[in-house]
């Protein structure tokens, strides 16, 4: 599959950014009166029932060739590592980490996506300059947090909570290039089966790891639906779209956007400071993404002065 970086695919990144940027406040509020784990089995339950009607709308279209065993060995993995096993580990890690380590090490996806992406996925090949450029990127991020990173909650089992916010971050890497590797698929029919695969998975693990799922009350059950009808459904659409005609590397970016939103989001409804470095921060993140995709955004360039 050719790799096409437009207009159109920078504005899925963006969008993606806004999206998952919201979604660790509104974990941190279901968390309140829900488990970590029926936090994680809820929102995919909820984007596995929506994506299920939209692909029967459009007649149940997956795959668009003949496949093997092996790709649907694949596609069941893509939808564990996609959603439960991410969603589990992030909601288990969240109780006893900081914001501030959460996103910068969800920043880290790009770097673990670099190497597999080189080696396996065809156009996805490293160069120095992109390299380069996600250094930068990843050096706005850490400007944006500071030394927050480093501080500690405290919270018994910090340890193991860190280490399961990066186990996410690992899980997305991964399911991100296998997704590469998957024949022509329609993108709808994708995003609906990994859905599915996902809840049939993490209910049953929900069950083992917290029991019974507690009611839940007005306000836990409106941060849930919001859970899984906007950052699980409809950005996994997104993910899955960019993925497949952008490539995982383009598609990491947006782990770049995603600590500015949430940190801006913390301001305005949380009443947190915003930090001092925030412009400084933002223009080193935007310089870094500048520099990793400098082809593609002079070909866009040029389409729009074309289109003039």
């Amino acid at each position: 599959m050719d790799r096409q970086i437009n207009a159109k695919s920078w504005i899925m990144l963006l969008t993606l950014g806004l999206v998952w940027g919201s979604t660790f406040l509104v974990i941190e509020i279901a968390l309140r009166g829900m488990t970590p784990a029926w936090v994680a089995a809820a929102r995919v339950i909820f984007a596995a029932l929506l994506m299920s009607v939209i692909w029967g709308f459009r007649g149940w279209r997956l795959f668009e060739t003949r496949v093997s065993r092996r790709d649907w060995v694949r596609l069941v993995i893509v939808a564990l590592l996609s959603s439960t096993i991410p969603f589990t580990l992030l909601s288990w890690g969240q109780q006893s980490v900081t914001s501030a380590y959460a996103g910068v090490t969800m920043a880290t996806v790009i770097f673990m996506v670099l190497p597999l992406a080189h080696f396996t996925v065809p156009g996805e090949r490293m160069t120095l300059r992109a390299s380069f450029g996600f250094l930068i990127g990843f050096a706005g991020v850490f400007l944006l947090v500071g030394g927050q990173v480093f501080v500690s909650t405290g919270v018994e089992g910090e340890t193991l909570g860190r280490l399961a916010v990066l186990g996410t971050a690992a899980c997305y890497a991964v399911g991100s290039v296998m997704m590469r590797w998957l024949p022509p698929v329609d993108p709808i029919g994708l995003a609906a089966i990994l859905m599915i695969i996902g809840a049939v998975a993490i209910i049953p693990l929900a069950i083992a790891l917290d029991g019974a799922p507690p009611l839940p009350d007005t306000t836990t059950f409106a941060a849930l639906a919001l859970l899984g009808l906007l950052p699980t459904a409809a950005a996994n659409f997104l993910r899955v779209l960019l993925i497949r005609t952008s490539g995982p590397s383009f598609m990491g970016l947006v782990n770049y956007i995603v600590p500015v939103i949430s940190t801006c989001l913390g301001a305005l409804i949380l009443g947190e400071t915003l930090p001092s470095t925030l412009l400084i921060a933002l223009v080193v993140i935007l310089t870094g993404m500048a520099i990793s995709q400098w082809e593609a955004l002079t070909r866009v360039a040029a389409r729009l002065r074309g289109a003039r």
